[in-house]
């Protein structure tokens, strides 16, 4: 013996019930509702971001002015802001030193010889309104990690200026990290 389902058809009240929770889920958006990154909680008279030369306390070349310029690249992309080199004539300022980088090896071939490494970050932050001084949003210890390969050719280890490429492409990749969550946290107010 079989059994059948019985259909029922949806009623009417039901079919409003779902169309109206459908138009609902569709004008979420226009509720304040916002993607992630596009949020703005900074003072409305905040109009020029100040981002000078971050300091750098370690023994890496260069790197205060990688992450200075991610930082105010990603700033721009947001598109609200003037963004200029320097503290003067700006309505706030983000201001920071570069503590301690390291790099360690975390994988190796069968030789032995080192061929993935963990680069890591740590950074004090400060965004400070200019005209008050008050920090609006800082973080004493900001840290950021992400591993890379290293190319080895057999059995021989890669050396001198062929390493030090490899790691700049690798410290590329974490400045454009580390920019994008300093100035979302700095936005959004995290």
């Amino acid at each position: 013996m079989r059994l059948r389902r019985r259909v029922e058809p949806v009623s009417r009240r039901r079919l409003c019930g779902l169309l109206v929770l459908g138009g609902a889920g569709l004008t979420l958006p226009g509720c304040g509702y916002a993607l992630a990154g596009r949020g703005a909680f900074l003072p409305t008279d905040i109009a020029s971001v100040g981002i000078p030369v971050l300091q750098n306390s370690t023994t890496f070349f260069e790197v205060e002015q990688v992450l200075s310029e991610k930082i105010r690249t990603e700033f721009i992309g947001r598109g609200k802001y003037r963004v200029q080199p320097e503290a003067g004539g700006a309505d706030a300022v983000l201001t920071g030193q570069i503590v301690a980088i390291s790099v360690q090896p975390v994988g190796f071939t069968d030789q032995q010889l080192a061929s993935r490494y963990q680069f890591t970050v740590t950074m004090r932050v400060a965004f400070t309104e200019a005209r008050t001084s008050k920090v609006l949003w800082s973080n004493e210890s900001l840290t950021f990690r992400e591993e890379y390969e290293l190319a080895t050719r057999s059995n021989v280890a890669i050396q001198g200026a062929a390493f030090l490429d490899q790691e700049r492409n690798a410290f590329d990749r974490i400045a454009a990290d580390v920019a994008r969550t300093v100035v979302t946290a700095i936005l959004e107010a995290f």
